[in-house]
């Protein structure tokens, strides 16, 4: 066998073993996109109500408490250490924000120190909630 022949043979063998394994060209059928809308992002914007004597925030729209655990800012669908029927006795105020808590908090906490009450407010009066059964009712409609 000359070189040729060796060259002829070498050729046939390429080309049989990139038909084999797939390596020809081809030219594909193009795909149709498919288009998804995109979902509308749903903002809720939250009144803060802030609870001075737990340093605790309340947003009623997403029915949830931020507050600071050790370093950390958390959102809890309870309060810490504290039921919500003593939280929502306590004295409170309505925050005017509507971003975090977390970036008003230094704020917020000189403005309404630990032992901030509004002006004539009394701990035992109980003020917006009338008995309903056993608990107290809020008239906000949380519990």
């Amino acid at each position: 066998m000359n070189s040729t022949e060796r060259l002829k043979i070498g050729l046939l063998f390429t080309a049989l073993l990139g038909a084999l394994t797939g390596c020809t060209t081809y030219v594909e059928e193009p795909h149709h996109a498919r288009v998804y809308p995109q979902p509308t992002p749903v903002y809720v914007e939250d009144d803060y109500i802030y609870y001075p004597a737990y340093q605790v925030y309340y947003g009623p729209h997403r029915h949830h408490y931020i507050y600071r655990d050790h370093r950390a800012w958390v959102t809890r669908p309870a309060p810490p250490r504290v039921s919500v029927d003593a939280l929502f006795a306590s004295p409170s105020v309505r925050l005017g924000f509507h971003d975090s808590p977390a970036l008003h908090h230094s704020t917020v906490v000189r403005q309404y120190p630990k032992h901030w009450a509004p002006p004539g407010w009394k701990p035992k009066q109980r003020e917006g909630y009338r008995e309903e059964g056993r608990g107290y009712y809020d008239p906000r409609g949380h519990r």
